[in-house]
């Protein structure tokens, strides 16, 4: 997601003059070299001083540019959490905050790293857009609608090497709608970000051992959140299984089950999630994927209905 970003980046700013892109001195910002050696004044790199990233993006907003912030998911937002509420979102200004790495991509880097609870505190702030695109195709399109906005936009993306799971997708991408990427009727995968890989994979299973189909829908933009959307989901299936990577706290899991309650459905709902805690081990994703209680089984036995 990274090199598609990059590149979807580069083409844009062909496309609008205004488009500047402020790093904050990370490795991922190798693959912008095709737009650095043809922009060069419109690429940025503050070092490792985040607050200043984005100040300075607010600043060039306020003069009519669309700068795009860009570093490792918890420097882009953690550490100018301050700056992020007062200058841009106070002032509603339009600046993108793209978070690589984000939930628990960086597993070798332990907590300091991870971005677990970034889609809770990015959409606490009034006036702030989240995008959690699932693969590079759905990326590019949201780097494009990004340019539609006119306040700031929280963009959350994995790192390197996620597959692409929405080539033959039956809907097309709309800012603030879900997306069915996959058709079924018997029960319903929702979820946002790369780790929609692991829907398809259960889908799969789960069609070969129980019949019938698996529908997949990716919540793309979690603020504002189709709530119109979702209730129709809600009243479609019998069955619906909410994945994220994600903490347990505050995001999308208990939002749908707060518009069932609303709308009286009788949908079941099962979400599978991180845990709300710092777990203490380093290695590869899926071990700590695994740790948190995410696999291939544990989503399956959400869908068999073996999980509430």
């Amino acid at each position: 997601m990274r090199d598609t970003f990059s590149r979807v980046l580069h083409a844009v700013a062909k496309a609008v003059p205004k488009v500047f892109i402020v790093v904050a001195d990370i490795s991922p910002a190798i693959s912008m070299g095709p737009f650095r050696a043809e922009f060069a004044e419109r690429f940025l790199n503050v070092g490792v001083s985040e607050q200043s990233m984005i100040s300075l993006c607010a600043g060039m907003a306020m003069r009519g540019c669309r700068p795009f912030a860009y570093t490792i998911a918890p420097f882009t937002i953690y550490r100018p959490f301050e700056q992020i509420r007062v200058e841009l979102c106070y002032q509603n200004l339009p600046v993108v905050l793209v978070g690589t790495g984000a939930g628990v991509t960086y597993s070798t880097l332990g907590g300091t790293h991870n971005a677990f609870e970034d889609v809770a505190v990015m959409s606490s702030l009034p006036n702030m857009s989240v995008l959690a695109p699932c693969d590079p195709k759905e990326l590019e399109a949201a780097v494009w609608a990004c340019m539609t906005l006119n306040g700031p936009v929280y963009l959350r993306l994995g790192k390197a090497g996620e597959p692409v799971l929405t080539e033959e997708a039956p809907e097309p991408f709309q800012f603030g709608k879900v997306r069915c990427i996959k058709n079924g009727s018997d029960l319903c995968i929702l979820g946002y970000g790369p780790i929609l890989s692991l829907a398809w994979e259960a889908a799969r299973q789960y069609e070969a051992r129980q019949g019938g189909s698996v529908a997949i829908y990716s919540a793309h933009t979690l603020k504002p959140l189709d709530t119109a959307g979702i209730t129709r989901l809600l009243s479609r299936f019998r069955r619906v299984v909410v994945l994220e990577e994600h903490s347990a706290m505050h995001t999308l899991g208990g939002q749908v089950k707060q518009l069932a309650w609303d709308a009286r459905s009788d949908a079941t709902i099962a979400t599978l999630t991180l845990k709300d805690e710092f777990i203490h081990l380093y290695g590869p994703k899926e071990d700590l994927l695994r740790a948190h209680g995410i696999t291939l089984e544990s989503l399956l036995a959400c869908c068999q209905g073996n999980v509430s």
